[in-house]
């Protein structure tokens, strides 16, 4: 508006300036309150009435134009400002909302359970709902320290749903189950019950031995990634695929449990396809292998925190995937 009025001054009233003061209202109505952008237009009111005074034009039909301009920008202005307070105080409710759904879908995990310290990192890839499919828990358990770590296909609501249905199942089944095989039977039966079609889970379900091993079963999932204490590292394979949770029908012997040994200060990184399937702009996935070093944090929260960020440096932005990570240090009981 100074600019405008400064124009209007330097070039003279044949310029035609004044109509552009309802800019200035008009611009505050998009980012300001109701006061701001009444504020605004008061402002221009009255420099549209001093310029009119200083150049003579508030008999002259310009200066009523410009004024009725003012006066119907500011009143759209106010109305627009009022529309748009409404629908972000609906969406900050919408997204409390979300955030207690998450925060009872995926509880905090554990810091240390047994011989394990434990990190846990999750980026949905709808950022401002802080909600999505992937799912992780940890539970200590009579039969041992269970892990699952899985991603529901789809995305929205409906992911949301048949990812509580999973937590819940193996919430319960992780304590009255004596092995994995029957903790993944429990959670097969509930997502019958729930799904319909051709809709799935893939999953890996972990437990820890007592004798520094590590007994998995993986459904379709992405296989988890070891990173030894001597730096090096490898994907474990699960000799005997099985499809994901849900389509049963479809490899009726599920897979067989394989056991991983783990010595003091390994490390096991489980995580879903929103990691490995990261783009960067040549289209080139995240090579999630190359960068298992930044995992040598002492911290296992730093360590992730670390990967978290690469990963995001990597797809220069936000991802278009949901992320779960979740480290598992193994460590000498104190």
């Amino acid at each position: 508006m100074a600019v405008v009025a400064a124009g209007s001054v330097s070039a003279g009233p044949e310029a035609g300036f004044l109509p552009l003061l309802s800019l200035g209202p008009a611009f505050a109505g998009l980012a300001g309150g109701l006061r701001r952008t009444a504020a605004t237009g008061a402002v221009a009111l009255l420099l549209c009435l001093a310029l009119g005074v200083h150049e003579d034009l508030l008999g002259a039909p310009q200066g009523y134009t410009a004024i009725a301009s003012l006066a119907v920008v500011t009143t759209a202005s106010l109305v627009a400002t009022t529309r748009r307070q409404r629908r972000e105080a609906e969406f900050d409710s919408v997204r409390s909302i979300a955030e207690v759904a998450q925060r009872v879908l995926l509880r905090p995990v554990p810091r240390r359970a047994a011989h394990l310290r434990i990190a846990v990192s999750y980026t949905s890839a709808v950022a401002a709902a802080r909600i999505g499919g992937d799912l992780y828990e940890v539970v200590t358990s009579p039969g041992g320290v269970r892990v699952i770590v899985g991603d529901v296909q789809g995305k929205g609501l409906e992911a949301v749903e048949t990812a509580a249905v999973v937590l819940g199942a193996f919430r319960e089944a992780a304590h009255d189950e004596p092995d994995l095989t029957a903790v993944s039977a429990r959670l097969e039966r509930a997502l019958n019950r729930h799904l319909s079609g051709e809709e799935f889970v893939t999953a890996v379900l972990a437990e820890v031995n007592d004798d520094q091993t590590m007994t998995l079963l993986n459904y379709g999932h992405p296989d988890p990634l070891i990173l030894r204490a001597d730096g090096t590292h490898l994907f474990v394979s699960t000799p005997d695929p099985a499809p994901p949770l849900g389509l049963a029908a479809l490899g009726p012997q599920g897979p067989t449990p394989f056991r991983v040994p783990l010595a003091p200060g390994d490390q096991m990184l489980l995580y879903t396809d929103g990691v490995t399937e990261a783009r960067d702009r040549a289209k080139r996935f995240y090579p999630l292998g190359d960068r298992a070093f930044l995992l040598k944090d002492p911290d296992p929260d730093a360590a992730l925190e670390a990967l978290r960020r690469d990963l995001e440096s990597h797809v220069h932005g936000p991802l278009h995937d949901d992320a779960a990570m979740l480290l598992l240090r193994y460590r000498d009981l104190e």
